[in-house]
């Protein structure tokens, strides 16, 4: 949580520094460059999201093959894993779907329509950045706890 919160904050310190829209060609310029990095970004996303969760998949069939008795904690913290990682996985399919679109080309639409579409996928591109930071920080204390469980002596 503290990471998703902390993306989050870093995400609006940066929409804070772009400072005010005020006109609709500077939205298009400003929808252009976004939606240049929201592709690449978010196809990135998407790809680490859908193979984390095959990994997941993985380690519960790992887990249920070793002597090791796991606590409910370990099951519950691979389960968050998927959760967000299928969330994040969602969020970034839905921004490429939107990032695809050509925004600029929507010369009849109010002023005030590329404003809200800037704020609206900048602020989707900061929430699938933070789940994804987010479920990395869940995926290393999983491992964490299972290297403790199944490392002999106290090595790790």
């Amino acid at each position: 949580m503290a990471t998703f919160l902390l993306a989050a904050l870093v995400g609006y310190g940066a929409r804070s520094a772009i400072g005010r829209v005020y006109s609709a060609a500077e939205a298009v310029d400003l929808l252009n460059a976004l939606s240049r990095a929201g592709l690449y970004l978010g196809s990135a996303i998407a790809t680490a999201s859908a193979t984390i969760i095959a990994l997941m998949l993985t380690l519960v069939g790992m887990i249920r093959r070793m002597d090791e008795d796991f606590d409910h904690s370990a099951y519950r913290d691979v389960a968050m894993v998927g959760r967000l990682s299928a969330l994040t996985l969602l969020v970034s399919l839905f921004l490429l779907m939107a990032f695809a679109l050509p925004i600029g080309e929507f010369e009849e639409l109010p002023p005030a329509w590329f404003k809200n579409v800037y704020d609206g996928l900048f602020a989707g591109t900061v929430l699938m950045v933070g789940l994804s930071a987010a479920t990395v920080v869940l995926i290393y204390t999983t491992l964490m706890r299972v290297m403790i469980k199944i490392t002999p002596g106290d090595d790790v």
